[in-house]
């Protein structure tokens, strides 16, 4: 920091961080991989002639830090060449302090061979079931040291750690493939130790599970038309997802994250009481204080501190996921969203927690009691939005007949379609506390060079009216 300034930088940022990465993967019985690993590096951002530069090393020693900050202001000095605006900085005060993910098991003090056993028990559940082809359960830890400092004054420490897992089970017949999958392929993840993985109780979810793929092999195709669905929360959280947290990414807004991820609808004009994105009883948050979200943190990658921001509220559209260099553009303060894949990477805007809040008086059992005809539909199997993240269409692994109020047979080859936001103004209830769930994305990606993201999503199951249901084939 001492050396960017020096050499002419406004402002700077240093992160040192280093990451610890495990996984397990078991396919039909058997121990596929085995990985672990650890990276250690540093990176600098500094600001010069209002605009940035950053570089990074994996050597910790005085002379590459003074090095690499170098580099930084000449990286930021010649991109202040094609610069169209100067950066300006809101004025968060400095950061002071340390966070750590709160655990009751060390993920990474559990023996290997018992992390193992549990899987092999899970999978082996399923794997007993008649028909089923082959069977898949994974788990994965990582944890971050990131300690921060800017020349403000700032100065944070952080462990982070992470955990997931899942069992899935696949029964083929001829070209007909149908899985089964708990938690769904990516939601299983949490801000936690190994006590999350024991909750999640593979072993004993895996033969009903099975069952279920095998049942969907010779069950009816999904039926085509307009209706009413009801997305269980391991749908519903990779729905919020893409069609909610992606377009409030106020760099996409902006324009400066399009090549790879694409933009926004969600233009600034439609800020404040301007544009209804959902009924009433749609109220979305970015949360980074929830408890077991993967994108809760004691401060972001610039330093501000982890906040709740609302994003729709009663419907209504009023925020943004932003930085402290996006907000002051729409006279707002960084909502504390910057976040950087490991040491190597600068930082961008990343979805914290986006979470869709209960609504108190109906329970998920009790909104399917609640409907007359309709569409049950769980766990996520395909997705496509387009850039702007309007137009999406979402398959899923299953779906459930409800004809009056009573969940019943099951449909293979669900999938449905709409536009933002009329689908999220068609959301007639929205869950209790009963059915809200904290799930994770592990693996979202964002950036050039890409970066992958971890994020949460906390959801209680939900009803939409009208929904375009068709009929796909994998």
């Amino acid at each position: 920091l001492d050396t960017a300034t020096q050499l002419g930088a406004a402002y700077a940022d240093a992160r040192v961080v280093r990451r610890r990465e495990e996984s397990i993967a078991i396919k039909t019985g058997r121990v596929e991989g085995v990985a672990s690993g650890e990276s250690e590096g540093f990176g600098v951002r500094v600001l010069v002639d209002g605009a940035w530069g950053f570089a990074s090393s994996h050597i910790l020693t005085h002379a590459e830090a003074d090095r690499v900050a170098a580099d930084a202001v000449r990286i930021a000095r010649a991109s202040a060449t094609a610069m169209r605006e100067p950066v300006a900085l809101d004025d968060r005060p400095p950061a002071h302090g340390t966070y750590e993910t709160p655990i009751e098991e060390d993920p990474f003090e559990v023996p290997l061979e018992r992390k193992i056993a549990d899987l092999l028990a899970a999978d082996g559940a399923a794997a007993r079931v008649k028909g089923i082809t082959f069977t898949e359960s994974m788990y994965a830890a990582q944890r971050e040291w990131k300690t921060f400092a800017a020349s403000d004054g700032s100065f944070t420490e952080q462990t982070i750690t992470h955990v997931g897992s899942a069992v899935e089970a696949n029964a083929i017949d001829g070209d007909e493939h149908q899985r089964r999958s708990y938690p769904d392929s990516g939601g299983g993840w949490n801000a936690a130790g190994y006590e999350y993985i024991r909750s999640l109780g593979l072993a004993d979810r895996a033969e009903p599970l099975a069952d279920e793929a095998v049942a969907l092999l010779t069950a009816p195709q999904c039926p085509s038309g307009r209706t009413t669905i009801i997305l269980d929360p391991s749908q519903l959280y990779l729905q919020l997802h893409e069609s909610c947290g992606h377009p409030t990414e106020l760099d996409r807004v902006f324009g400066t994250e399009a090549s790879y991820a694409g933009t926004s609808f969600l233009t600034t004009d439609k800020l404040g009481d301007r544009f209804r994105y959902g009924s009433d009883l749609v109220t979305i948050v970015a949360d980074a204080t929830a408890p077991g979200g993967m994108g809760t943190f004691g401060w972001d990658d610039e330093g501000v501190a982890a906040q709740s921001v609302p994003l729709v509220t009663n419907g209504i559209f009023v925020g943004y996921l932003s930085s402290r260099e996006t907000a002051p553009r729409i006279g707002r303060r960084s909502g504390g969203a910057m976040r950087a894949d490991g040491w190597n990477r600068i930082p961008l805007i990343r979805m914290t927690n986006i979470n869709l809040l209960p609504q108190p008086g109906m329970s998920l059992d009790e909104i399917v009691a609640d409907t007359d005809d309709g569409l049950y539909l769980a766990s996520n199997r395909s997705w496509s939005i387009d850039d702007r993240r309007l137009n999406f269409q979402f398959a899923t692994e299953v779906a459930y007949e409800i004809k009056g109020g009573v969940r019943g047979r099951l449909f293979k080859n669900p999938t449905y379609t709409g536009i933002t936001y009329e689908f999220w103004r068609s959301c007639d209830a929205v869950g209790d506390e009963r059915s809200y769930v904290m799930l994770g994305t592990p693996n979202c990606g964002k950036g050039e060079p890409g970066q992958t993201g971890h994020v949460g999503h906390a959801v209680p199951g939900a009803r939409f009216r009208d929904v375009q249901v068709g009929v796909g084939k994998w």
